[in-house]
């Protein structure tokens, strides 16, 4: 086979069945999630004021607990452990909104659906970089994420189903999210190992003997992480939620029933393009994949700033998935390759921690720009910050 065909077998067994883990609990959270701000609404007259109250303190809280969770789980050097806690914490909470009586619920519930979030995400990430070689982490990551987004393009179709097909309650489909629930936590349990040995690279590549390789790799420390963390953060602050380019698909012209259709659409350029992100990043560079993922970003945000007609706004939209396919991944590989062995969950939980703290104020400034001085300043201000953050992103370390 060609080094260019997909060939998902080299990619460990235990690094597929996550991914198939993060397909199947996504899928459950997001037969919830776009319909939880009409549920908490109208149904529970909570509000918008309730709706920000409710994702803004789970967010927080997922941003935190990440860093914690992934410093236990480095002090422990147990990975399953905590991603199975989490896992299972999220998905026995969730579905309990279908029986939630007050927006208070909701809160109590979101908040422990999201802490679930915030105990599985670094020590997970970790455990990929454990079990996976060098050369083919970068990869491994792109498939988890691209079965991630799977699960993001099915959860909302099988909640339209079971609610214009079926004829369902929205409570009845929130308790129904059970089913892929626990088919996550099964596959976790039942199709996954705790890593037994760091992975290192292929004895006889590049020469290098895999025993020395995987010392070499545990005790080496490349500078830079705190550089990369910042660059992070600088481009995080001008990545507003993408529920503003579906206000601004709507305010070019589109009609908002095909809005459900623009955004499925997106979901599945996230999938197609994730796992190609990650192999570019394995063979040309974690960084320079990032650098051209985030430039995509900045050229894609000044046309939703500038362009009016709606077809483009749709293409735009469509394209900007692109990014998600050309980041992702690579910012997880790089994650790794400034961390030493003995710390990979910490530095993912210092990762997706920056992530959650830029993105707190990043919609609140973007909205509040778009309000006071039009959308072309806001997706302006956005592009800005992600050319600032692309110029300031560090080398890979093993370009050095």
């Amino acid at each position: 086979m060609s080094t260019g065909d997909p060939d998902t077998s080299r990619i460990p067994k235990t690094v597929r069945r996550l991914g198939w883990v993060s397909c199947w609990n996504d899928t459950a959270s997001e037969m919830i999630y776009p319909l939880l701000p009409v549920f908490v609404a109208s149904t529970l007259a909570g509000g918008a004021v309730a709706v920000g109250w409710i994702e803004g303190i789970a967010e927080a809280t997922a941003a935190l607990v990440k860093l914690v969770s992934g410093k236990v789980s480095d002090r422990t050097q147990r990975r399953k452990l905590p991603a199975a806690v989490g896992y299972v914490i999220a998905n026995t909470a969730r579905p309990l909104i279908g029986l939630a009586t007050s927006w208070w619920h909701v809160l109590a519930l979101r908040f422990t659906d999201r802490a679930g979030k915030g105990i599985r995400a670094a020590p997970r990430d970790a455990w990929i970089v454990a079990i996976t070689p060098e050369g083919q982490r970068g990869e491994a990551f792109g498939l988890q994420r691209a079965l991630d987004h799977l699960g993001a393009l099915v959860g909302p179709l099988v909640a339209f189903v079971l609610l214009q097909g079926a004829g369902l309650e929205l409570r009845t489909v929130f308790l129904l999210s059970a089913v892929p629930g626990a088919i996550t936590v099964l596959v976790l349990l039942i199709g996954t190992r705790e890593p037994t040995a760091p992975a290192s690279t292929p004895a006889g590549t590049l020469g290098i003997d895999a025993e020395t390789n995987a010392t070499k790799e545990a005790t080496e420390v490349p500078r830079g992480f705190h550089s990369f963390l910042l660059a992070v953060f600088i481009f995080t602050l001008g990545n507003s939620t993408d529920a503003f380019l579906l206000l601004r698909l709507e305010s070019s012209g589109v009609p908002i029933a095909l809005l459900p259709l623009c955004w499925s659409g997106l979901h599945m350029v996230k999938v197609l393009s994730s796992r190609l992100g990650g192999r570019l990043g394995d063979r040309i560079g974690a960084a320079r994949i990032l650098r051209a993922g985030w430039l995509w970003y900045v050229l894609v945000y000044v046309g939703f700033g500038y362009l009016e007609h709606p077809v483009l706004q749709v293409g735009l939209f469509l394209a900007y998935g692109l990014h998600y396919g050309l980041s992702e991944a690579p910012e997880r590989l790089l994650v790794s390759r400034f961390a030493p062995r003995s710390e990979l969950g910490g530095r993912f939980g210092w990762f997706h921690l920056t992530v959650g703290i830029a993105a707190l104020p990043a919609s609140v400034i973007f909205g509040w720009l778009w309000q006071h001085f039009g959308p072309s300043v806001a997706f302006t201000t956005g592009a800005a910050l992600a050319l600032i953050a692309a110029i300031f992103l560090p080398r890979d370390p093993q370009d050095r």
